[in-house]
């Protein structure tokens, strides 16, 4: 066979338009600086030269090694490999990468040890000499910054305890511009660096504290945990240096945590660390601070917060240091006579050479008192009388907004304030009590009309009703506790001369209340009682233990306004007689459904009101004489139509006869009195 013919490719010829583009590239190509380019081009680095070459061997337990081969030389023979021949593998093959594992080069346990020990050496150092060891608060900062939350917090806490030993009695203030450039000796140049950089360090961690602060109640329970200890940090600064800087971050901390509805442990803290500052706050200013901020945030709470935070205006010192009188939106000033007196003393002659001086005398002792941390008497009393009036406006707003799971908490408080509170806010407070009042009542006859006409489903439905009934009740009760401690926190001069209060409306109320607290099953019980729940009763007749607005128990705020209508503290003797016998009546009546101990509480009671009004109520004793006609009505709704004198104490046979010898004894001071009384 004859072989094939070898075929040549050929390329197809050029055209012109080709020919012509090359002869261009090379004609302007030969006008080109390539050495010049070459020259500005930047110069590469020799990568692959190896570093650590000049490393001497170490020694160590099983002899000497060879050194460490860096990183760099790593990245080097493996480009090298990769490069090469021998390295590169076939198309089929895939090339293994053995990924190395990260894993913690010490353990966590010897890390939380490490890190007890450096703490411990940072606060012994602090501690021997604060200026010169001053720059240990950034390594102390740095191992709170742990990814370790046991190292975390145990950083917090130590930084607690080392700020509370470094910081001074007094505010340090910024350096101002001008006093940078002037010329300090050695020692202040030395103060004035320790104390920029502690209230930098300080500064930092109050801003930790409060980021952290923000997850608590969390679900993640590392992230709740730090969150606890933050809060626990906060507390223990605000309570031991309030005077230093920041305080305003960590009362908003505190803030804060009380504006939620959950009550738990932080929570807990931070309202005890609130009380705590307010009772051992001297000059004021803590307290007006905080004051502002909890007010804030009820507004904007729309006042849909706990009471126990409300509650913390009661341990504000003002309640037993300020003597004046105040309302919402103003605070009583000094009489005129002794401002006349002191104007009298400023008008004394002087020359203008003593004029001068003074002067000059003032500026001095002004600046001495602006450097001195003490607060005078008159700046004290004013930032208690803003405080007091702030309280009062969070008091007025909610009475105005009818808040019913704070109604309690502001009828005690005012309560609490009544000696505080001057002519001008009686009349609103008394207005808003009194609509409180009559709101119940409606809500009470129509709750007893449903009652009557409802049947089967309806009737259990409306039973769901009865516990807001008893938070009610104990509401009227504080209504009428707070009306007569207005009054009674007055001064008796001005009682009698300048107030004319009309509070028969309050009386008259509790009178027609009696029967129906007495019939209250957990009338002895208070919001921290610990009881069950009668076994097969419906859950709506579970006593309400969680929505109790008072702390006190039913009987006790029944004896507290009982006593302020019956021995009023001023004009015992202005009581109208046919007042004492119908409410003799009836409590002798009410007596025989309380319980034991409330029983014996309201014979205490009726056993001061026969000592000190025997013969109003002895004619109750009287089965011969009467002074009314007609018949006794103890369903009447105003004890003035009662016809009280027409009755007669039948009720003590009946507790004479009682299983507990304690009420047999009470019952007998009670009738010893009124024989006392009829022989005198």
């Amino acid at each position: 066979m004859s072989r094939p013919e070898k075929r040549r490719r050929l390329s197809p010829p050029e055209d012109d338009a080709r020919s012509n583009k090359q002869s261009s590239f090379l004609k302007s190509a030969a006008k080109w600086d390539l050495e010049q380019d070459y020259e500005n081009r930047p110069r590469r680095l020799d990568k692959k030269k190896k570093k650590g070459a000049d490393r001497l061997p170490v020694r160590t337990t099983e002899g000497w090694t060879a050194p460490p081969t860096s990183t760099a030389e790593v990245e080097v023979k493996s480009e090298d490999e990769s490069d090469s021949f021998l390295g590169s593998g076939s198309e089929g093959e895939e090339v293994e990468v053995e990924e190395e594992k990260k894993e913690p080069k010490i353990p966590v346990k010897q890390q939380i040890r490490e890190a007890k020990e450096e703490l411990a050496r940072i606060a012994s150092l602090v501690n021997e000499d604060p200026e010169e060891h001053i720059g240990a608060l950034k390594t102390l900062a740095a191992i709170a910054e742990s990814e370790n939350n046991t190292v975390k917090k145990l950083a917090l806490a130590t930084s607690v305890t080392i700020y509370k030993d470094l910081i001074p009695g007094y505010r340090i203030r910024p350096i101002a511009e001008d006093a940078m450039g002037e010329k300090v000796s050695r020692e202040v140049k030395k103060l004035r660096t320790f104390e920029q950089k502690l209230v930098s360090g300080y500064e930092a961690y109050v801003k930790q504290l409060a980021a952290l602060c923000k997850s608590s109640g969390s679900s993640d329970e590392q992230k709740a945990g730090l969150a606890t200890v933050a809060v626990s940090c906060a507390c223990n600064l605000l309570t031991a240096v309030p005077h230093f800087n920041f305080r305003g971050e960590l009362l908003k901390i505190m803030v804060g945590k009380l504006s939620t509805r959950r009550v738990d442990a932080d929570f807990v803290r931070c309202r005890e660390a609130l009380e705590k500052l307010f009772e051992e706050d001297e000059d004021g200013g803590v307290s007006l601070e905080g004051v502002t901020l909890l007010t804030k945030m009820m507004k904007a709470k729309h006042y849909n917060f706990d009471e126990s935070a409300l509650n913390t205006f009661l341990h504000l010192r003002l309640l037993s240091e300020f003597h004046k009188k105040a309302s919402y939106h103003s605070v009583d000033k000094d009489d005129e006579e002794e401002r006349e007196k002191k104007i009298k003393q400023k008008r004394e002659f002087r020359t203008k050479r003593l004029r001068k001086d003074l002067k000059e005398k003032k500026a001095i002792a002004k600046e001495m008192k602006e450097a001195d941390a003490a607060v005078s008497h008159e700046e004290r009393d004013r930032m208690q009388s803003e405080t007091l009036k702030m309280v009062f406006v969070c008091y007025f707003r909610i009475l105005k907004a009818r808040s019913p799971k704070l109604m309690g908490a502001v009828l005690e408080g005012l309560a609490r304030y009544a000696h505080l509170i001057n002519q001008d806010f009686f009349g609103d407070i008394l207005e808003a009590l009194r609509d409180i009042i009559a709101t119940q009542e409606v809500k009470a006859a129509a709750d007893v009309d449903s009652d009557s006409d409802a049947s089967g489903s309806e009737s259990d439905d409306d039973d769901a009703n009865d516990a807001p009934e008893r938070n009610l009740s104990r509401e009227s009760l504080l209504c009428v506790i707070t009306a007569f401690a207005l009054l009674e926190g007055q001064d008796v001069l001005k009682q009698a001369s300048t107030l004319k209060l009309d509070l028969t409306f309050f009386i008259t109320h509790l009178y027609r209340t009696l029967h129906p607290v007495s019939l209250n099953a957990d009338i002895e019980l208070s919001s921290k009682s610990l009881h069950l729940p009668e076994p097969g009763a419906p859950e709506s007749h579970a006593p309400p233990s969680a929505n109790k607005i008072n702390v006190q128990t039913t009987i006790v705020l029944l004896i507290r306004s009982l006593s302020s209508v019956l021995l009023p503290a001023a004009a015992l003797r202005a009581v109208p007689p046919i007042r004492v016998a119908a409410f003799t009546k009836q409590l002798l009546t009410i007596a025989l459904q309380l319980p034991e101990k409330s029983c014996i509480a309201m014979l205490g009671l009726l056993n001061r009101v026969s000592k000190a009004h025997g013969k109003k109520v002895a004619p109750l004793w009287n089965t011969e004489e009467r002074r009314g006609d007609g018949v006794f009505d103890a369903l009447k709704p105003e004890f003035e139509g009662s016809n009280a004198y027409a009755a007669t104490v039948w009720e003590g046979e009946l507790l004479r006869r009682h299983y507990c010898p304690q009420v047999v004894e009470a019952l007998r001071g009670v009738e010893g009195n009124v024989k006392e009384a009829l022989k005198g």
